[in-house]
């Protein structure tokens, strides 16, 4: 897939451009289902398949107090869109000056000037340009007078694997709630946060001889306070996992933490990057009386995740 970060490094329109446009934060099963009606329709005409994203998120810039938390940042979307098969995304910076640009000059300057689009694929509530003054009957307006098709994709109806509204404000509620597996109904994978592997307490390996590797977050959006079942990607492989999301009430220190016991595993990852996949939520954090209480209840939460883990791989 080409990466275009900026509108300056289109040097010459697109072959027969077919282009969606949104946040997709998510990437979602409904995200997907419209890339793939992209892909089809780029088939179809001989022509290049294009999504259109922003960098920031535009709430970011026009909603300074308003700024929930991405379930997505750009690089791990980037990966999503390019595991989806097409061929380019346009990365715009958003600033508000391009929010500035009229619903007008949005399409015939850039999708049609710059871009060359040939056919636009978008949900039916979509909006763009300034004020959010342009939506599809502006589209529709344009498109015998600049040569192009606006298909409207009834994304919605194409991922009805569950029985909710696809949408990101769903799946972030559904995170921020523990509620992974309704999560990964919608999202077609796990939840994953990714993170680098930083210096903790000490307390996992010297203190209850169970190490953990604790994460600094990368991702904004983390699940629920609680002790779950994971799977983590290291070095091009997988293993199995428990993590503990929480601020450790046992030990009283009230410090967040996110950390990860890998079973059958005895590398030494600090500073090493790794990605978390949340299978299932086992139980909420928990005040034990004293350190051995707690070291019992770890070793039988270590057992739980392995069982559900092993379930999920037969």
């Amino acid at each position: 897939m080409k990466i275009i970060d900026r509108l300056e490094n289109i040097t010459q329109p697109f072959k027969n451009a077919v282009i969606t446009i949104g946040n997709f934060d998510g990437v979602h099963i409904g995200h997907q289902a419209l890339f793939h009606e992209v892909i089809e329709k780029a088939d179809a005409i001989d022509g290049t398949s294009i999504a259109m994203t922003f960098d920031p998120h535009p709430t970011r810039v026009l909603q300074k107090n308003n700024n929930p938390p991405l379930i997505t940042l750009q690089e791990q979307k980037t990966e999503l869109i390019e595991r989806s098969g097409m061929q380019v995304l346009i990365c715009i910076p958003f600033t508000k000056q391009f929010a500035s640009l009229s619903a007008e000059d949005f399409i015939k300057n850039l999708l049609i000037g710059k871009i060359g689009m040939k056919a636009i694929i978008v949900g039916g509530d979509y909006t763009f340009g300034k004020n959010r003054e342009g939506n599809l009957a502006v589209l529709k307006s344009f498109a015998a007078q600049l040569g192009y098709e606006v298909i409207v994709a009834d994304w919605i109806k194409a991922a009805q694997k569950v029985s909710d509204r696809i949408s990101s404000t769903k799946i972030r509620e559904l995170v921020m709630s523990g509620n992974v597996e309704p999560a990964r109904k919608m999202l077609g994978r796990h939840y994953q946060i990714r993170g680098r592997v930083v210096k903790g307490r000490d307390r996992g390996g010297k203190l209850l001889g169970i190490p953990t590797a604790n994460i600094h977050l990368q991702d904004e959006l983390c699940p629920k306070t609680g002790i779950y079942a994971v799977t983590v990607e290291y070095n091009n492989r997988i293993y199995k996992g428990v993590a503990n999301i929480g601020y450790s009430p046992t030990f009283d220190d009230n410090e967040f933490t996110v950390e990860v016991h890998l079973l059958d595993f005895a590398e030494n990852i600090y500073d090493e990057k790794i990605r978390v996949n949340f299978i299932e939520r086992i139980r909420d954090e928990k005040k034990f009386a004293d350190i051995s209480e707690l070291k019992e209840q770890i070793n039988q939460d270590i057992k739980t995740a392995d069982k559900i883990l092993t379930a999920y791989n037969s």
